[in-house]
């Protein structure tokens, strides 16, 4: 979204919108400018037409003053961007006054040819003051938003005691990488620690500055429009986040035996990773890449494909700006990363004939294409448009087949690789052998992990290629980095075991770095499962539901410590985690299948899958859901969700027959007895480490529960709407199915935000204050 000027030079030519919080904000804003602008000009107008728009004129005015008064407050608070804010507050304030004299049109009475300008007289004025108003309030959102992205770089640069470079004011370039970062600063201690007392100082410090960047990036990796831009800051969090742990016992390890090369070589890996993470969420924010380096991903073959299938379909139209010498260069490029199928030792032979068969058959379509597009350039040719067609259709249908062959290949091996590995017999065996001191038993299963590593990262490399969307391409590439780096770290913190087969330490480090490499391979089956869904058509972009406590909502919240999973629950709660996100695929598969999408019982459903949804990315330590507590909360609320969507099907179940009311009501009291228990569970007081985590395990296990038989019951709801809108059909009833109302009880919690009003000035001023929280933070 980019705004375009407002009549002032002084503004930016177009104001890019990155992040979905401003855009959000915008969003009452311009419907209220619309709706007075796209008033209809009728002769004469009532006096309730005219106050209306009159009323709907102060309140921009009002809001856009305690808009302004915010922005006004910020600028006191941030001298760098003083002038740039109070030039943009001013031009807000100007075009509101403008607005609000603009719509003062109170009395039917009062003439329009008076000489007295209104938004009836003089449209014109009223469009520049609302480009003007949309404009400078979009300049005040942006750089607030540059003050959230500052804070970002703040809390690295806390306790730095080194010079900050000096930027402009204003700039972007003030929000650049600073030379001497505080988490740097900091790695760089722990890199040089002599003493475990000086490193468990060190390390607390980094530990606590860690948290609040963990806190500050997730808010900002959530807001961000760019779907590539999220992935990368997801895959650069799960590097700092992970190799947090992997740091910790490196480093102890490498304290406790100093002399041994294999566990420096092992700490040395990981505080590398961690640098290169950070760089990369510094990038992101600030929108800097090094040496001038571009954001542009390896060409894949789904990439490449889709490319070439417009330039074809352009050739109907005329429209294909190629050469028919391009045009073949850019099928072989497609064809030259086909190789890294056919080349590659764990493609079957079954699944390379067919791509190479493909392949020929794809070079021969598009030279039969390019023979018939020849003849249409003649004049004289006037049989040749059907054959176009034909050649066409034919040439983009060798290219799908190749697609679904390449497809097929990487996902089965992907799937063969995962389930043959999924014992973890390899770290198992070098963990056996480390702990016995055996060097000769290591050398033969570090080779066996060498291989394995070897299948992983080519694996992800084709996966990567059929992916079919950049920010899954990008969480390709970085699970093949992380197979890449982790394999040979397992390796050397075994070789560290293997030479001192007695310590602790080493044998806890290289528990780490192998349960790190498990956690991977979850994240691959979640990949694999992702990149199938959205091939077969059953992938939609997830809602996140928006549950969590506000500050002063329950007072119970306030006895409660909230704390956060560390890996290794993390790690024990990945499978159940897994398979909750496999219930909500379910579950958005059947939803779809409704040919009703605002049917109350199918859109109760999306909203428990949504919340579900949000559970299973909690269990990655991903999402809004940051701590236990936040969990616990979004538990309560989905509970009641279910009880909701409990009455719905009560009032459904009304309308069946016997035989039928009574399986279907024996669902739903299974229903309400899940939902009731969750509720249990949810508001069940724990204290200590390990009764919170049983909390959270019977939380998403129940939630896993209520998810199945909600899966059940929509199809059999879908169904039996279907089976009777087809008998009333047949008996000619007037009234359908779908027009016969559900009683269920309205709740105002369920109606926030969703009525057909919701962008009046009070949701604007609840998006001001919103702005305000957001800048106080």
């Amino acid at each position: 979204m980019a705004l375009s000027p407002c009549g002032s030079n002084s503004f930016d030519s177009g104001l890019e919108i990155k992040t979905r919080s401003v855009e959000q904000t915008l969003i009452p804003l311009v419907s209220q400018i619309t709706t007075l602008i796209n008033h209809k000009d009728k002769p004469r107008k009532s006096e309730k037409t005219l106050r209306a728009i009159q009323r709907v004129g102060q309140a921009v005015n009002m809001a856009v003053g305690r808009f302004v008064t915010v922005g006004e407050a910020i600028a006191i608070e941030n001298q760098e961007l003083k002038e740039e804010m109070s030039f943009a507050c001013y031009e807000a304030r100007r075009a509101g006054d403008t607005i609000a004299h603009l719509t003062d049109v109170v009395s039917i009475e009062q003439p329009e040819s008076d000489g007295r300008a209104t938004i009836f007289s003089d449209k014109a004025s009223m469009v520049k003051a609302a480009r003007m108003l949309l404009s400078s309030v979009t300049k005040v959102l942006v750089l607030a938003d540059r003050i959230v992205i500052k804070q970002i770089i703040a809390s690295r640069n806390k306790h730095s005691t080194h010079a900050c470079r000096k930027q402009q004011p204003g700039a972007k370039q003030l929000l650049l990488l600073q030379e001497d970062i505080s988490v740097l600063a900091t790695l760089e201690q722990l890199e040089k620690v002599s003493s475990f007392q000086e490193f468990v100082q060190v390390f607390s410090q980094f530990g606590n500055e860690m948290v609040e960047f963990a806190h500050l990036t997730g808010d900002r990796q959530n807001d961000l429009k760019d779907e590539k831009k999220k992935a990368r800051m997801a895959a650069a969090r799960a590097v700092l986040e992970k190799c947090t742990m992997m740091l910790l016992t490196a480093s102890k390890t490498c304290l406790r035996h100093p002399d041994c090369d294999s566990a420096r070589i092992n700490k040395d890996g990981v505080f590398q990773r961690m640098r290169l993470a950070l760089e990369q969420v510094i990038e992101i924010v600030t929108e800097a890449r090094p040496s001038g380096e571009g954001d542009i991903l390896p060409v894949s073959i789904y990439m490449g494909i889709r490319e070439y299938k417009n330039q074809l379909e352009g050739l109907r139209e005329g429209l294909c700006l190629l050469s028919k010498e391009d045009l073949t260069a850019l099928l072989e490029v497609i064809l030259e990363h086909t190789e890294d199928f056919t080349d590659s030792a764990y493609t079957s032979h079954e699944h390379r004939e067919h791509i190479l068969e493909l392949s020929r058959q794809a070079r021969l379509e598009l030279e039969q294409l390019i023979a018939v597009w020849m003849q249409v350039q003649n004049p004289k040719a006037t049989e040749a448009t059907e054959e176009m067609e034909l050649a066409i259709l034919k040439t983009c249908q060798c290219m799908n087949e190749l697609k679904k062959e390449l497809h097929n290949a990487a996902a089965e091996l992907a799937a063969d690789l995962l389930k043959y590995h999924a014992d973890h017999i390899v770290l198992k065996a070098l963990k056996v052998s480390g702990g016995e001191g055996s060097l000769e038993a290591l050398a033969k299963y570090t080779c066996e992990l060498t291989e394995q590593k070897e299948q992983l990262v080519e694996t992800c490399r084709l996966l990567r290629h059929i992916s079919g969307t950049e920010p899954l391409e990008i969480t390709c590439i970085h699970a093949e980095d992380t197979f890449q780096v982790i394999g040979p770290q397992i390796i050397s913190s075994a070789q560290t075991l293997a030479l001192h087969p007695s310590s602790k330490i080493a044998k806890e480090n290289l528990d780490v770095f192998c349960e790190a490499w498990e956690s991977q391979l979850n994240d691959m089956s979640i990949l694999l499962r992702e990149i199938i869904d959205l091939f077969e058509g059953r992938r939609g972009e997830k809602r996140t539901y928006l549950s969590l406590p506000r500050p002063g909502l329950s007072a119970n919240l306030k006895t409660i410590k909230p704390v956060k999973l560390d890996s290794e629950e993390q790690t024990a709660i990945a499978k159940v985690g897994l398979e909750l996100r496999l219930l909500t695929s379910d579950l958005d598969s059947e939803s779809e299948k409704w040919e009703d999408q605002e049917h109350e019982i199918v859109r109760q459903g999306q909203g428990m899958s949504s919340m579900a949804y949000s559970m299973y990315l909690f269990t990655r330590g991903e999402g809004l859901l940051k701590t236990t507590q936040d969990l616990f909360h979004q538990t309560e609320v989905f509970a009641e969700e279910g009880f909701k969507l409990y009455s719905s099907l009560q009032a459904f179940s009304t309308q069946l027959g016997d035989d039928e009311k009574a399986i279907f009501t024996a669902e739903t009291e299974k229903l309400v007895a899940l939902c009731q228990q969750l509720q249990i569970t949810a508001r069940m007081p724990v204290q200590g480490k390990n009764s919170t985590f049983l909390k959270v395990d019977s939380s998403i296990q129940n939630t896993k529960s209520v998810l199945t038989v909600v899966v059940y019951i929509l199809p059999l709801c879908n169904k039996l709407i279907k089976k009777y809108k087809c008998e009333q059909s047949s008996l000619g009833s007037p009234q359908s199915w779908r027009e016969t109302p559900l009683q269920t009880p309205v709740h105002e919690d369920c109606l926030s935000g969703k009525n057909g009003n919701g962008f009046g000035v009070k949701s604007l001023e609840q998006h001001v204050a919103n702005l305000t929280f957001l800048e106080s933070k």
